[in-house]
Formats: structure tokens, C-alpha cells, sequence
């Protein structure tokens, strides 16, 4: 597999696993032991996991956790008057958690690949508006983190 494939399934996976440490609680290092485990490169009900990157894979879980605070005031900053990050569903929440932390801590990351990447990771669980939405509020960050 591609380095780029095993990426964009560290994504998706990432993205997976902090929606489920937002819902279940599930303690960081429980939760990273499972995914290791259980998701990564598995078979679940017919559906195969893609391999993905485990270091990068563990990087955005672990750096979205431990910078949730300042990643909620950025990405809260460009959203548009009278929304909160409260107010999106979930899977979006994390969507954008993900993707502001990549543009945040991974320099060696080519900020159109960034958003590239996220907006895939969107597709798989929204229609196109809510990807538009995704697209201009990373776009909006990576203007302010990376000028």
C-alpha cells in the first residue's frame, strides 16, 4: 500500500477514534490499544479496514487530545456568528478537530494535501455542502496558522 493510502486510513481512522473517545469516554491509551488491535488493517463484518500509517494514526488521536483546547478556540474562531462547536454534529466536530491539528502540527504536511485528505474523510460521511463548509473553514485556519 501507498504511503498516501496508509495516510488517508490513519485519517478516517483518527477521525473514528475521537468521535468514539468524545462518546464512550474510552480512555486515550484503551482506546489506541483497540484501534491497534481491532481496526487497523481488520476485517469487521465483511468491510476491510484499509492498513493505515500507525505512527501517523497515533500522532492526530494523541495531538488532538492533548491540544483540544486550542484547537476548539481556533476552529470556534471561524465559524460564523452564533455558531459554537457544540452546535455540529459529532462526526464534523472531529472532522475539523483532525484536519486544524494537522495544519497546526504537521508542517511536513503540504497544506493542500491537508485539506485535500479531510475533505475525503468528509465524503464518506456527508453530502457536498457540509464538504464546501469543511473545505472553507480549513482553508480559513491554514490562512492563519501557516501565513
Amino acid at each position: 500500500m501507498t504511503r498516501s493510502k496508509a495516510r488517508s486510513a490513519a485519517r478516517l481512522a483518527a477521525v473514528q477514534a475521537l468521535y468514539q473517545l468524545e462518546m464512550e469516554k474510552t480512555p486515550l491509551a484503551t482506546l489506541l490499544h483497540e484501534f491497534h488491535q481491532h481496526r487497523l488493517g481488520a476485517t469487521i463484518e465483511d468491510v476491510e479496514y484499509a492498513d493505515a500509517e500507525v505512527d501517523f494514526f497515533d500522532d492526530i488521536v494523541k495531538g488532538v487530545d492533548a491540544r483540544r483546547a486550542e484547537i476548539d478556540t481556533l476552529v470556534g474562531g471561524k465559524l460564523a456568528q452564533g455558531w459554537s462547536l457544540a452546535r455540529l454534529d459529532k462526526p464534523m466536530r472531529q472532522i475539523l478537530r483532525a484536519g486544524a491539528y494537522e495544519l497546526i502540527a504537521r508542517a511536513d504536511v503540504p497544506t493542500p494535501t491537508v485539506i485535500n485528505e479531510y475533505l475525503d474523510v468528509a465524503h464518506a460521511f456527508y453530502d457536498k455542502r457540509e464538504t464546501s463548509f469543511v473545505n472553507g473553514l480549513l482553508d480559513a485556519i491554514a490562512k492563519d496558522v501557516r501565513a
